[in-house]
């Protein structure tokens, strides 16, 4: 446990010591983001605070990991590497979207070579082919969620806090020091994210914390049987996930492009409409974020009948806040319009 304590020391002081360098690294060569009338912040904000969470995760797993798992972590790193630089490459000059998908689905590919992937389907394929739609997915989902001061590093860091307790409670070193210095590189950031934001993670440190997730979600295993446990990372990830179903349920119905339109039809943004301020928005789906991580951890101890009513619940949770959301949004939109 001290080397847990450790790793998460060293990437929490190191993103707080760095992230002002890397500010005024964006300053001095121009990354910023601009004020827009989709955006909420009114004047330039530097971007690239990601490559702070990147370089200290990086210096506190090599640094302080076990090197028993180097062929693994190698592989982790360089997909995590590879969506990190197209971020860069995207905050400064813009990138594709065909090109970053097709960077990411290199990235996962990383990540199944090296034997990091889904296994409780008997096709290998068809193994291959959920781990690369979890991976791209989940990068993404992370990727649309910071959209408000503080909330994609906040929920990345439940999240990862999450999988550290489940995966240090069944000895995966790996998993759990992925975890932990992801949780510290996070809060750390967050000393200057947090609303109101002085530097924001931009692509560069969104697509890295998606991916990292994504990878730490299916490396992770359980004693139970797969029948049961495929259900946890879904749930600690739950929050990401709902909000990116919202926002492409409701641009489908808008006849919009759900991935390339930017819009204020986040969970976050629907909430700030309802009267609720930025900061008690952020900290209401920081409080669902860890509801669901709990009943991920729930769900380790419980029977495949406990497990499967669970999951019904919050699927139907899911499935009503979205229609509630939905609604609420469309008329919103229509009463601008009148």
């Amino acid at each position: 446990m001290i080397g847990y304590i450790v790793i998460f020391a060293v990437a929490l002081v190191l993103a707080i010591g760095g992230t002002p360098i890397v500010r005024q690294l964006a300053l001095r060569v121009g990354v910023v983001d601009n004020p827009g009338p989709r955006k909420l912040h009114a004047r330039a904000v530097p971007l690239l605070g990601g490559l702070a969470i990147y370089v200290s995760l990086i210096i506190a797993v090599i640094g302080f990991g076990n090197v028993f798992y180097v062929p693994q972590l190698a592989s982790i790193l360089a997909g995590a590497t590879l969506v990190s630089f197209l971020g860069v490459w995207d905050d400064r000059w813009g990138v594709r979207p065909i090109l970053k998908l097709a960077g990411q689905i290199v990235a996962a590919l990383i990540l199944v070579y090296s034997g990091v992937g889904v296994e409780f389907l008997r096709n290998p394929m068809l193994n291959t082919l959920v781990s690369v739609i979890w991976v791209v997915g989940i990068t993404n989902s992370l990727n649309l969620l910071d959209n408000m001061d503080g909330l994609s590093g906040g929920v990345a860091a439940i999240a990862a806090s999450f999988f550290f307790l489940l995966a240090a409670g069944s000895g995966q070193f790996l998993v759990a020091s992925l975890a932990a210095a992801l949780a510290g590189a996070c809060i750390g950031f967050l000393r200057y994210n947090f609303n109101p934001a002085t530097i924001f993670m931009g692509d560069t440190g969104s697509l890295f914390l998606g991916y990292i997730l994504a990878a730490v979600g299916i490396k992770l295993k359980f004693e139970h049987p797969d029948i049961v446990t495929w259900m946890i990372p879904l749930l600690v990830l739950g929050l990401p996930i709902f909000d990116t179903t919202l926002v492409v349920i409701s641009r489908f119905r808008r006849g919009l492009n759900p991935l390339t339109t930017p819009g204020k039809d986040h969970v976050s943004h629907r909430l700030v409409a309802l009267g609720w301020t930025h900061r008690e928005a952020v900290m209401a789906l920081y409080l669902a974020c860890g509801v669901l991580g709990m009943v991920a951890m729930f769900l380790t101890k419980a029977s495949v009948t406990e497990a499967y009513l669970i999951g019904g619940i919050v699927l139907l949770a899911a499935v009503v806040g979205i229609i509630r959301l939905e609604q609420i949004f469309t008329r919103k939109i229509a009463f601008q319009d009148t």
